[in-house]
């Protein structure tokens, strides 16, 4: 039993800032400065401010590549157009070849020219 007494003992002897699970050196939070804080303010504007300008140009670039695609489709709207008048024209000369009232029509012949 002298050796339990001599553990508690010296159990007791020991303060409680050298005990088990107990730091003995206290840790300090360090802040950073006003210099420092406005830096990284300063650098998060301008990395945000760089990001807005990307995105803005990548979006006028797509407006170009709209307005491109557009004015191709305008102009071929219009070819359209225009053979839609041509094949109606040549459907019509070749429907005027081909009907019974010009087949009974005689054949045009230049009779002559008006003197000058």
């Amino acid at each position: 039993m002298s050796s339990v007494q001599t553990y508690a003992r010296r159990r007791e002897a020991v303060p409680m800032s050298f005990a088990r699970g107990r730091n003995t050196v206290r840790l300090e939070k360090k802040n950073l400065g006003s210099i420092s804080q406005i830096v990284i303010v300063s650098l998060l504007t301008l990395v945000f401010g760089l990001i807005y300008a990307a995105e803005g140009t990548r979006a006028t670039s797509f407006d170009y590549e709209i307005s491109a695609v557009e004015s191709e489709i305008s102009d071929l709207n219009a070819r359209r157009d225009d053979l839609a008048v041509e094949k109606a024209r040549l459907t019509s000369v070749a429907n005027a070849k081909a009907s019974t009232v010009a087949a009974a029509m005689p054949d045009a012949t230049v009779t002559g020219y008006a003197a000058e």
